[in-house]
């Protein structure tokens, strides 16, 4: 999942990159909400984390702006202010949630999965799919109930299609959600992952829409895996 981190204390930013990051999501840092709305402008994200003490604007101000112009991103406020007004002006502001500094990077993954889980309509973190299964916690992929070993990148792209069923992805999005902005690609990366997920899932996981980019396949149409 590609996540934008609005925090101008970069030590606090940099622990959360690497912690999200290790749990295989791809993390964007900016230290002010100029950046954050360029940012959110260059590229899609699945949720954004928010500090409310940004150096050129209240971060409250900025989430309301792009909630009136009806940015959807789900948005978890990470703050010290820890007033019930505090959390209450945020929750009325936009917010999807309110985690506490000082806060464990335990319960900021389990904050964001959650919201995620929300946006796709699920109630349990396990994503199944014909015989295909995956849990974003665990980073488990079982296919006919057989454990499957994915790369980050290969998870990465999993996730992605399997958060946007039935919606068709640009290549830029999915490069995005994968890889982020600050790797150096080979201009076949995208390829190369798309063909080893379909050699290990089979070839119906991810269809090709001629034109357009790529979405996930049909549940129970996949090719055997190799």
């Amino acid at each position: 999942m590609h996540v934008l981190v609005c925090e101008d204390d970069e030590l606090i930013a940099s622990g959360i990159k690497a912690g999200l990051t290790a749990q295989g999501m791809t993390v964007e840092h900016v230290a002010n909400a100029a950046a954050a709305r360029a940012m959110l402008r260059a590229a899609e994200f699945d949720v954004m984390v928010l500090d409310l003490g940004l150096p050129d604007e209240d971060g409250l101000k900025l989430l309301a702006q792009l909630r009136q112009k009806g940015l959807e991103i789900p948005v978890l406020i990470l703050t010290a202010r820890d007033s019930v007004t505090d959390r209450v002006d945020g929750l009325q502001a936009g917010a999807d949630d309110y985690l506490l500094k000082p806060f464990d990077l335990r319960e900021l993954f389990a904050r964001l999965q959650t919201l995620l889980r929300r946006v796709a309509g699920r109630s349990v973190n396990l994503i199944e799919h014909g015989a295909l299964s995956y849990d974003p916690s665990s980073r488990v992929t079982l296919l006919g109930g057989q454990p499957v070993d994915l790369s980050r990148r290969e998870q990465a792209l999993l996730q992605a299609l399997l958060h946007n069923r039935g919606r068709v992805l640009s290549s830029e999005q999915l490069k995005d959600s994968v890889y982020g902005f600050s790797d150096e690609l080979e201009s076949n990366a995208l390829n190369v992952h798309i063909h080893h997920l379909r050699r290990k899932l089979g070839n119906g996981i991810v269809e090709t829409v001629r034109g357009l980019g790529y979405r996930l396949g049909p549940a129970g149409n996949e090719d055997a895996a190799s």
